[in-house]
């Protein structure tokens, strides 16, 4: 092995793959001496990395083989992976592999994504989709998907974490795909059939923090800083000194992940965590970084933000003083839902519940600067004027249900006919409606919170941890994160196992699907031809959706009596109650009965 010039990328790179030139380079500040650690078989070998510019090394060599192994050595701390591995063979502990992005043979070549507002999004995990939780297995599921309708699929984060089994949320390198699903290639695959089945893929990513192992970025030097204090820590450096090399990172990351993997857009977890207070945001850097790749590649690519505060300064275009992000998730559509349907009123859901509060929701945030109970403080912002694809709503999300200490989903709180329910006030929204997986058909198993670290000392830490944060909901079903069944309880249920309600209720969002996507009045998100009254008393709910002369009225009776149904005009064209839907009627009802919806059709407002 020779060396030979310097790089211009971080990290691994390919140069010439016929004659094995790889080039390597990384930010290692104020360090005397790095040098390039190669593992061949049993051997391993040390090469003399130069300082080609401040704080930056790099090396070049000639004939090095494929799936090369490799570490960087930094004088008197040790050896460590590459910040911008791409993958992680061993965990994220073990030594970074080479990956060759050009071998895999991409066959989408035609395919140039989708149309933000027509997205039917299907939220899942890796490792829980399927029984073998690879992205084979996921590949192999997507004709069901079709099946079921949705165009969408959004990948909770799949960069390396420690152990087994993780949600994803503690990655320990931004760049590397998770070992535990698969191989680099094996994720293009996923993301390739998808695409030739018309669905595009969104991936969860984390650039609030990293994971607590396995998280060497400070070895190398200042990508966290102290100026600001988060949940997790020292917050990541977007705006103390030297943090043009953490910004840097996230921008090639946020190409990374478009360029390399043709992902249709990003999912960013909580952006409300990110602390930056430089003149440009990073936030606007990933939009921009995000933009030139669209422009390059002619695709549509969407950002959507997590964020708990609902800022329209996420969405808000820049002549409005805002990042411009494309959409972000709406909190306020699900717990008012939730709490209505359950009557919890634990934790945040304490400043939810009331019916009354459904008319807003469909056309703003619950809260637009209103005094919060729980937060203790005046919350949120106005986004009435925001077009309703700029948010993306939901009755069940990983979040909502993995959070709890039983992981409880929806089916386990409320009775089948409020399931349908539910779905019917979730998919007449203006909004993007979101899935999470097995919502679809009732799944009755769990999804909790689980982990695999491999620290004895944040193995507990992390069980007391999860313990006191449900001291505020009251919860005490709690399952220990790290015990084994926690992580297998959470699968979900192969389809030759479902019951007879299972069955019903995937028949009943599959036409509720294709009623949205088929439909002017639904499939066009226009929040000023959506009308919605609610009724304390009779615990009616009418929405009206139209466009154009077409016009639906969805009458959704959380009540427990019959209602009427003769002042109402229109065909009926669904009904919850039908015997195919686990109901037990056929045809037109003379009545609304009591925890049903009737979608009822007409010309004109």
């Amino acid at each position: 092995m020779v060396i030979l010039t310097i790089m211009k990328k971080m990290g691994a790179n390919i140069l010439d793959s016929k004659n094995g030139r790889i080039g390597f380079r990384v930010f290692a500040f104020n360090k005397n001496k790095v040098e390039l650690l190669l593992k061949n078989a049993d051997k391993e070998i040390t090469t003399l990395m130069h300082e080609e510019a401040p704080h930056i090394y790099s090396t070049v060599m000639e004939n090095a083989g494929r799936d090369l192994l490799y570490k960087f050595r930094i004088e008197d701390e040790g050896d460590f992976p590459d910040p911008y591995s791409h993958f992680q063979p061993d965990g994220v502990h073990g030594f970074s592999r080479v990956i060759d992005h050009k071998k895999y043979r991409w066959n989408d070549h035609d395919w140039h994504g989708k149309d933000l507002s027509q997205l039917i999004l299907y939220e899942l995990h890796a490792g829980a989709f399927s029984p073998e939780g690879t992205f084979r297995a996921a590949a192999g599921k997507l004709e069901y998907l079709v099946e079921l309708g949705v165009n969408a699929v959004e990948l909770m984060p799949v960069t390396q974490t420690p152990g087994r089994w993780n949600w994803g949320y503690d990655g320990a390198t931004l760049f590397s795909v998770n070992k535990n699903y698969g191989t680099p290639d094996d994720l293009k695959y996923l993301i390739d059939r998808c695409h030739q089945k018309g669905i595009a893929v969104i991936l969860d990513m984390v650039y609030n923090h990293l994971g607590p192992e396995g998280n060497y970025l400070p070895v190398y030097g200042p990508y966290f800083t102290f100026k600001h204090t988060t949940p997790w820590g020292a917050a990541v450096n977007f705006d103390d000194q030297y943090c043009e090399y953490m910004r840097a990172m996230v921008v090639d990351n946020v190409r990374y992940w478009l360029e390399e993997y043709h992902f249709d857009g990003l999912r960013l977890d909580a952006v409300h965590a990110i602390k930056d207070e430089s003149p440009t945001h990073i936030l606007q850097e990933i939009k921009a970084a995000t933009q030139k790749t669209a422009a390059e590649f002619n695709r549509k690519i969407a950002l959507i933000a997590e964020t708990d505060e609902n800022n329209v300064k996420i969405i808000n275009p820049p002549e409005k003083g805002g990042y411009d992000l494309d959409a972000q998730w709406m909190d306020d559509f699900h717990h008012t839902i939730h709490t209505i349907l359950t009557g919890e009123k634990g934790g945040y859901y304490i400043d939810y519940g009331r019916l009354e509060d459904l008319p807003k929701v469909y056309k703003n945030y619950l809260y637009t600067g209103e005094f919060s109970q729980f937060w203790q403080k005046d919350r949120g912002s106005d986004a009435s004027q925001n077009p309703g694809y700029q948010f993306v709503v939901s009755i069940q999300n990983h979040d909502q249900v993995g959070n709890r200490a039983g992981g409880e989903r929806l089916t386990s709180l409320v009775d089948f006919p409020s399931l349908k329910i539910a779905a019917g006030l979730l998919f007449f929204s203006p909004y993007i409606p979101l899935l999470f997986m097995g919502e679809e058909y009732a799944e009755k198993n769990p999804f909790l919170f689980f982990t695999n670290y491999e620290d004895p000392r944040l193995k507990a830490a992390v069980s007391q941890g999860r313990k006191e944060e449900f001291k505020a909901f009251g919860w005490d079903n709690f399952h220990d994160p790290e015990d084994d069944q926690t992580f297998y309880s959470s699968r979900l249920t192969p389809r030759d196992n479902w019951e007879e309600q299972n069955k019903q209720m995937f028949t009943f969002y599959r036409d509720l699907i294709s009623l949205r996507k088929s439909h002017p009045a639904l499939n066009h998100l226009e929040k000023g031809n959506t009308e919605v009254k609610a009724d304390k008393e009779t615990r009616l709910v009418e929405i009206h959706r139209w466009h154009g002369e077409s016009k639906l009225t969805g009458l959704f009776n959380l009540g427990e009596n019959d209602l009427p149904l003769d002042i109402y005009q229109g065909k009926q064209i669904f009904n919850s109650q039908w015997k195919k839907y686990g109901g037990d009627i056929e045809g037109n009802s003379d009545v609304l009965g009591k925890k049903s919806m009737i979608v009822l059709e007409s010309a004109g407002k």
